[in-house]
């Protein structure tokens, strides 16, 4: 695969299988959640990527309401005791979370690479700001 067709390629299907944003065949993570240092295929460094909670918000954001509808069903129709959701309603919190911040964080990361996005930085007095595109027909 070609460095072309990489970046063509859907940043969802290289990020989900936690391949290498570039070459699409080297590996992104050197763990569960660590990211390798870089691509054992292609060399890509990968100290560009910056993910940082990026992944365990939308986890949490995206399984928070069925997890407490989970629990407050338990609850409403059942009243059972504390330790009940203890042994149901937090096995689900963490079955429906820990297994998709891998995925997520790779898709994450493979939106950097392939959109180049880089942290912001501020204009300096002494650098000239980019000059402003003026559309036609307006002034």
């Amino acid at each position: 695969m070609t460095e072309q067709s990489a970046a063509e390629q859907s940043i969802w299907r290289v990020g989900i299988r936690g391949r290498c944003p570039r070459c699409g065949r080297g590996k992104l993570f050197n763990g569960f959640l660590k990211l390798a240092p870089k691509c054992n295929a292609c060399g890509l460094d990968y100290s560009f990527a910056d993910p940082a909670d990026g992944p365990a918000f939308f986890v949490m954001m995206t399984m928070a309401f069925p997890a407490t509808g989970f629990g407050m069903w338990i609850e409403l129709s059942y009243d059972p005791p504390l330790w009940v959701h203890f042994v149901t309603t937090l096995p689900f919190l963490l079955l429906s979370c820990i297994p998709i911040l891998r995925p997520i964080k790779g898709v994450l990361v493979a939106s950097q690479y392939i959109n180049k996005a880089e942290e912001g930085r501020l204009v300096q007095p002494d650098e000239t700001p980019p000059a402003r595109v003026q559309l036609a027909g307006r002034s």
